[in-house]
Formats: C-alpha cells, sequence, structure tokens
C-alpha cells in the first residue's frame, strides 16, 4: 500500500519533470500571478494565522517565537513583493558554466540544472511557505513543505493562494505540496524518502536541525542556528556600537541572525558596558556576562558555561571581556555556530583580519548581523542560511537551488 508521503512524493517528483520544459516567461508569469493572489487573499490568510497564534497563545509560546508566526497585513505584502523581486531577477537554469574543448574534438560543458525536487521541513514561520515555493519554482524544482504544527492554518492558506496562482497560469499544481499530515511521524517518513526527494533543508531550532542531520537518507542541508557574535574592539566607535548591537538584539529577538553574544574589549569595556546595558534594558533583555563584565553593572548576573554556546531567541544576551582581538576571534570560533559574526572597529587592519580568521558564513565590519538574509542580500528571499561548506553557504537563493550536469558534443568519437 503506498503511503501518503509516498504519494506526495510521487506527484512531486511528476511535477519537477514537468517543470524543467518551463521557459523563464512561464515561470516569471506564475510568480506574479501567485503574488496577486497572495494580495488578493490576504483576509482570509491573516485569519487563518489568528487561529494558530491564538493556539500558540494557549500553548505558552514565548513571546519572540510567537512573533515568528505571525502574520501582519504588511508581512504578506512581503511575501508578495519577494515573489515580485524573484521574477526580476536572472534565471540561473540553462547557464553554462564552461564549455573546453578536448584534443579528440569533443567539446564538454557544464550547464546549471534544477536539482529536482526539494524538501523543507520548517518551524513557525509562514513566510518560508511562500518564500521556499518562489525560489524553487524559479529553478525549476518541485518543493514538499512539511511545516510546524503551530502554522497549519497559516501555511495551507499560502498553500491554497499559491495553488490558485498556478492554476490561473495553467501550470501544475504540484509544484508545491504541503504535508497536511501534523503527526510526527510524517517528518520521519519524509526524511526517508530518498527515492523522491532530492535534498533536504530542514530551518528551525538545533533540536529539529540535528534531528534532521543524524535521521535523513535524503541529503541534507544543514541551515543555521545561530549564535551570532558581535565583538566591540578596542579601536571602536563605541556609540555605533551601542547602536548596532541594540539593533542586531531587539529587533527580532526569535530569529537566527540575531545577536546572541558580546564580546568586548577590556580596554573599553568600563565605558561601553553600561552603555549597552542602558540601551537594552530599554528592550527588557536579561544580560548574562563573565567575571569582568559583571563588575562594570551590576544588572548584569553570572553567566553560566552553557551561555556561551546559546542560542537564546528570546530577550538574552551573554557578555565576555577579553584582553586581546587574539582572544576575542578565538572565543567566537569556539562558540560560534557559523553563522553570522561583526566586528565594530575603525582599524582597518584588526577589520580584514577578523574577516579573515572568523569561521562564519556571513562576517562583517562595523554592521547589524540582523542583514543575514536572503532579501537583504538581493536574492529576493531564501529558502535557509546554510552553515555548512558544502554546495551551498550563507543565504541561500536561486543559485543554491541548482546543480549541473555535463553536456558533451561529438562528431563521431569512440574511446580507443
Amino acid at each position: 500500500m503506498v503511503s501518503y508521503m509516498e504519494t506526495l512524493g510521487s506527484r512531486a517528483k511528476a511535477a519537477s519533470r514537468e517543470a524543467v520544459t518551463f521557459t523563464t516567461e512561464e515561470k516569471n508569469r506564475g510568480l506574479l500571478s501567485v503574488a496577486e493572489e497572495l494580495y488578493q487573499n490576504t483576509n482570509t490568510i491573516l485569519l487563518e494565522n489568528e487561529k494558530d497564534i491564538q493556539a500558540a497563545e494557549e500553548n505558552g509560546m514565548k513571546s519572540a517565537l510567537l512573533d515568528r508566526l505571525r502574520l501582519t497585513k504588511q508581512r504578506i505584502q512581503d511575501m508578495a513583493k519577494g515573489l515580485k523581486e524573484i521574477a526580476v531577477l536572472d534565471d540561473p537554469v540553462g547557464e553554462v558554466l564552461s564549455m573546453k574543448n578536448r584534443p579528440n574534438g569533443l567539446r564538454i560543458g557544464k550547464r546549471r540544472v534544477p536539482i529536482g525536487v526539494v524538501g523543507v521541513i520548517y518551524e513557525s514561520r509562514p513566510n518560508v511557505t511562500a518564500d521556499a515555493f518562489g525560489l524553487c519554482f524559479k529553478t525549476g524544482n518541485a518543493v514538499i513543505l512539511r511545516g510546524g504544527s503551530d502554522a497549519i492554518n497559516s501555511n495551507k492558506a499560502i498553500v491554497h493562494a499559491v495553488k490558485e496562482g498556478l492554476r490561473k497560469e495553467k501550470l501544475s499544481q504540484d509544484l508545491i505540496l504541503l504535508v497536511e499530515d501534523t503527526d510526527r511521524g510524517t517528518v520521519y517518513e519524509m526524511m526517508k524518502l530518498h527515492n523522491y526527494i532530492d535534498v533536504l533543508i530542514p530551518r528551525g531550532g538545533a533540536g529539529l536541525i540535528s534531528s534532521v542531520v543524524e535521521n535523513s537518507t535524503v541529503p541534507v542541508i544543514e541551515t543555521g542556528t545561530g549564535n551570532c557574535h558581535i565583538y566591540v574592539d578596542e579601536w571602536a566607535d563605541l556609540n555605533m556600537a551601542v547602536d548596532i548591537i541594540e539593533n542586531a538584539k531587539s529587533q527580532r529577538m526569535g530569529v537566527c541572525n540575531a545577536c546572541e553574544s558580546l564580546v568586548i574589549h577590556e580596554s573599553v569595556a568600563r565605558q561601553v558596558i553600561p552603555m549597552i546595558v542602558n540601551r537594552l534594558k530599554l528592550h527588557q533583555v536579561e544580560i548574562r556576562g563573565d567575571e569582568k563584565a559583571c563588575t562594570f553593572s551590576e544588572d548584569i548576573t553570572t553567566a553560566e558555561e552553557e551561555d556561551w554556546g546559546a542560542e537564546y531567541l528570546d530577550a538574552v544576551i551573554s557578555i565576555r571581556v577579553v584582553d586581546s582581538f587574539e582572544a576575542a576571534v578565538q572565543h567566537i570560533n569556539v562558540y560560534n555556530t557559523g553563522h553570522s559574526e561583526a566586528i565594530i572597529t575603525e582599524n582597518y587592519k584588526n577589520a580584514l583580519r577578523f574577516q579573515d580568521e572568523i569561521d562564519a558564513a556571513a562576517v562583517y565590519v562595523n554592521a547589524s548581523t540582523r542583514f543575514t538574509d536572503g532579501f537583504e542580500f538581493g536574492f529576493g528571499a531564501e529558502i535557509g542560511i546554510s552553515t555548512q561548506k558544502l554546495h551551498a553557504r550563507g543565504p541561500m537563493g536561486l543559485e543554491a537551488l541548482t546543480t549541473y550536469k555535463y553536456i558533451i558534443f561529438g562528431n563521431g568519437q569512440i574511446r580507443e
């Protein structure tokens, strides 16, 4: 007997084979049609999202995660805008990456092609539904989505709008398939659908990501938990540092590119730490610090070892005081998650050293870590932020959802 997940996999595989025949114009028309449907269905999507919000509140979801779940009219408009931006981006499919002539007369080229079927397992972020569809569709892939049960009503409403946009352009509605069965067993079955799914992308907390990496027989692109650091160098503009830290921590606390850890050079610690504390107190942020940091403010509580590696996704931040640039780099490279790291400095040499020596997907000089985002990087949207080093790293846009094939032209050659 064919299971529910196998049925979805089979439908997605068939749709992906149809998608490779689409022209760029057809894909762009589909994206614009779906964007219009999101606009037209805004009120319906908001009503369904409110059901999810009410259930999450009743279940005691913390405020930062509620913010990830909540949709607003502006956020839906941003989803639609993202699809329109994807439509105007160059289509990477079909790009010839190289072409060379061999001594025997063969011409061997390398051409960019779709991956096929992309599976996405994610938590509490309904905007991922539209973003993942847009990027996969533009690159000629089908996508199977398994969102969190706490966002099921929102995701159903968004997928309905997407399918309606595809239907109006006479394109396969199976190019986006939502796993509507919220039983946890479907997640584990999805991880084993290697006959149908070509790559699996988990988006969510550390528990979800590690579970997918450890249990999947489908190739996985590991996306980022974000223990993101900001290092305030001895040569920092301290007012700039405080402004950047406030933005990186407080603008949205429940996202992976929010700052979770601060590293402060001891030569500026006495001056800047009280400034940081006063600014973050405006946002009710709890501050946990090492012994030195605690001496500079009575509002800092003593940090434990687990704080240095924590992705809080909440109104909490850690502070470590160091005596050198080298100590800052060492601390960050030990405890970071390979996501986004920043230095605040006016010292050009230290800025370049930081970018060279820090092991992360995105390394900033004098800017907030909150910019690690496909939309901000000009990708239109992102399907995730890869913290691994193979195939894709950082915000994953269109090119990250393609692979390549070799194309060979001959005129009768046979191998001796």
